[in-house]
């Protein structure tokens, strides 16, 4: 709500342009509809909008996606330089690592780390069903009833079968090896000790996590610190040193260099491609 006083202050004193700088873009992960849920980055993007931005300055979205909602210029800015050259400066021996995605859905990124450290890859497949399953979140409270009113007695809908996750199972060779688990988000970091849990049992003699956005919430620190997880790495997106100096295994990325080299470069009127070099379709 600041954000959007202060560019509506700026656009109602005839500023010629607004840019706004927001790295953790918040509500990213509410991208997609579930059911007939919100889709609430759409409703920000057009609250921004409305209120007069004329520029976005994020870096890693959820999904790339989001830009579409905007019907202004984005640049999604990217964190993985910074991060694979933490890799190869501060993990010793990091050419005996593989990484590791923790869910199918992050085998991307995963894909995109591997490729360019001239590493292996793993998956791990059939976790545990997360705190966003329908059964938690009470979108069935009150029940549903299946009442002769509710349907009518002749027309029979056939229910879709529910997803049964299988056993988690390790796709990929992690026995002797660093492991490096890589995502966009650390915020509820039972998915990532589970996932470590898992690499240990299966070989991996150190684990690390890297992540652009270090949320860290709740009691994130105190369980990082009791895990076995070696250390986490994110970058300086959003401040938390509150949480490091709960738990001295988070490490933080600078990554202050890239936003004001694209603030200098918007400013300027000069070119954004330069800072998108080496960029694939999938990255």
């Amino acid at each position: 709500m600041e954000l959007l006083i202060m560019v509506y202050a700026c656009k109602t004193s005839c500023a010629k342009s607004v840019t706004g700088v927001i790295p953790y873009f918040p509500y990213s992960k509410q991208c997609k509809m579930r059911k007939r849920g919100s889709i609430v980055s759409k409703l920000l993007a057009s609250m921004m909008c409305k209120a007069g931005l004329t520029h976005l300055i994020t870096m890693d979205l959820h999904q790339k996606e989001i830009q579409g909602f905007f019907n202004i210029p984005v640049d999604n800015l990217r964190a993985s330089p910074f991060l694979l050259q933490y890799i190869q400066e501060e993990i010793p021996d990091y050419r005996n690592a593989v990484i590791v995605a923790k869910s199918p859905a992050s085998a991307k990124r995963a894909q995109s780390f591997a490729e360019r450290l001239r590493l292996g890859i793993a998956v791990i497949h059939g976790e545990a069903q997360d705190a966003e399953s329908d059964l938690v979140d009470g979108r069935h409270s009150p029940p549903m009833v299946r009442s002769a009113a509710a349907i009518h007695p002749s027309l029979e809908i056939p229910m879709l079968i529910p997803k049964e996750k299988p056993p988690i199972t390790v796709v990929g060779d992690v026995g002797g090896r660093i492991a490096i688990i890589v995502d966009d988000i650390i915020d509820d970091v039972d998915s990532f000790l589970a996932a470590a849990e898992t690499l240990k049992e299966r070989g991996a003699y150190k684990i690390f996590v890297m992540a652009t956005h270090g949320l860290l919430s709740s009691d994130a620190p105190r369980l990082i610190e009791e895990s076995a997880i070696d250390e986490v790495v994110v970058t300086n997106t959003i401040p938390h040193e509150i949480q490091k100096l709960q738990c001295p295994k988070i490490k933080t990325v600078d990554i202050s260099m890239i936003l004001s080299e694209a603030i200098r470069r918007i400013h300027n009127g000069e070119s954004m491609s330069y800072l998108f070099r080496n960029i694939g379709v999938d990255d």
